[in-house]
């Protein structure tokens, strides 16, 4: 930024009068044949209020390293390309503007707000290394801006927010390297606006104060590569109901205060979990492909959200790793999912879950029950070996067999014939009774946990 600082202190050598150079774009002058009529000043000193309300301009105003003493004010006016560089001015109203070309704060130090509600830019709204020290909330202030090239603000630097809310911009938003301050409120508000390509903020990109996109269409790449720091609002980063192509999600620390991205869908989310707050609202987020991190990561990822366990962030997960082929981690979700609801439920429910749980994986492990199974069967087969149960009919009985025994005890239908033909006595008969409980109890969790499977969620 080179915009001058002592401009108020120049002499009538370098003063221009505002009302001069309105009534040459105005056209008070007649223009000479085969030229390319245009109002220029390089360090100049601009005294008075520069008006052009809803005035129609056909020249371009170009200043360069002036010093303007009132704001600007093209409210309503159809210009050709306004370059007011490295200037310093008190503030610039364009509300209602249609410029044919584009507009250049580039450079500029503008103590007040730049005011651009409704206005509209051919090629590009540029603001590269601007500075603006608002004077109000709103460093920035539009509402319904439609700017057909870039909206080019690198490294830019607002004390004040920035508003887009309702903007179309079709050539991209960029805001690498820009600093935005408004801490306690909104830095950046680009609700419900519509960004064609991409909106870039990397390269030193830093927000003291909430970004909110709620409800943004970005129909490129999102990519957030800076700082957000935010902690006393009620989210530093505000994405719900948003809807982007690509989010490339990156922080150059984790953010500093909540995050939303609930109801939002992204057709593809590159980010790291370790970056994300311990605050996140991922309730409808819905995505097509995910890239980031492993699986323990995702599932502490998901798991952020300060109401406590909701559902559908585990079921949006899992159904991403089915259909990205990866069936057993859509299971390890699922099972996860229900680990995470065991949680909140009463002691009842947390007592059954658990049971389930241990027994079974809740039916995604299956498994478990044969381990179970097994180790019953080992301690009834020694059990039983060291003090075999007498027979109940001794001359018509077979051979007892510790192993079969056992068995048909932890079965809930016997399959060999030894159960009801011997009677343990003794310590051994409440062995047996817990054999046949713990086979009952394996069968119906075995039960449960398929049914639990195979029942929609």
């Amino acid at each position: 930024m080179n915009a001058p600082t002592d401009g108020a202190s120049w002499g009538s050598e370098r003063t221009v009068r505002a009302e001069v150079i309105a009534k040459l774009l105005l056209g008070a002058r007649e223009t000479e044949a085969g030229t390319v009529p245009a109002v220029r000043l390089r360090g100049a000193r601009i005294t008075g209020p520069l008006v052009l309300r809803a005035g129609n301009v056909g020249f371009e105003l170009v200043l360069s390293g002036c010093h303007l003493d009132e704001p600007v004010d093209f409210n309503s006016g159809v210009t050709r390309t306004i370059r007011l560089t490295d200037c310093s001015m008190p503030g610039f109203n364009g509300g209602g503007m249609r410029v044919s070309g584009h507009l250049s704060l580039s450079g500029s130090s503008i103590h007040g707000t730049v005011r651009l509600a409704r206005a509209q830019f051919d090629s590009g709204l540029w603001m590269g290394g601007t500075k603006v020290v608002a004077d109000d909330e709103w460093a920035l202030y539009t509402a319904s801006l439609v700017v057909d090239s870039g909206t080019f603000l690198r490294n830019a630097d607002f004390t004040g927010g920035v508003r887009l809310v309702g903007a179309r911009l079709n050539g991209g938003l960029f805001l690498d390297g820009a600093t935005l301050r408004n801490p306690g409120k909104v830095a950046l508000n680009g609700e419900s606006m519509v960004v064609e390509d991409v909106l870039s903020c990397t390269e030193g990109f830093t927000s003291q104060g909430c970004v909110r996109l709620r409800g943004a269409r970005i129909n490129g790449t999102f990519s957030m590569e800076g700082v957000i720091r935010s902690e006393d609002t009620k989210y530093a980063l505000h994405c719900s109901h948003m809807e982007a192509r690509e989010v490339y999600l990156k922080p150059a620390e984790p953010i500093a205060g909540a995050v939303s991205f609930a109801h939002a869908h992204v057709n593809t989310l590159h980010d790291d979990p370790s970056t994300w707050p311990d605050k996140l609202h991922l309730n409808g987020l819905t995505y097509d492909r995910l890239r980031g991190s492993g699986f323990a990561r995702r599932i502490e990822w998901v798991a952020r959200d300060p109401f406590g366990f909701l559902p559908q962030p585990y079921e949006q997960l899992a159904a991403w790793y089915m259909r990205d082929g990866n069936d057993a981690l859509a299971r390890r979700t699922q099972l996860a999912k229900l680990r995470a609801r065991r949680r909140s439920q009463s002691v009842g429910g947390r007592a059954l879950g658990g049971f389930l749980d241990v027994t079974v994986g809740y039916g995604y492990r299956p498994w478990l029950a044969s381990i179970w199974f097994a180790l019953l069967l080992a301690a009834g087969t020694a059990a039983f070996t060291a003090v075999p149960p007498r027979a109940l009919k001794p001359a018509e009985s077979p051979g007892f067999d510790a192993f079969a025994y056992s068995f048909d005890l932890l079965l809930p239908i016997p399959a060999f014939g030894q159960r009801d033909l011997f009677d343990p006595g003794g310590w051994t008969q409440w062995l047996a009774y817990a054999l046949i409980v713990s086979g009952w109890l394996l069968a119906t969790a075995l039960i449960a946990g398929a049914t639990r499977v195979l029942r929609p969620s």
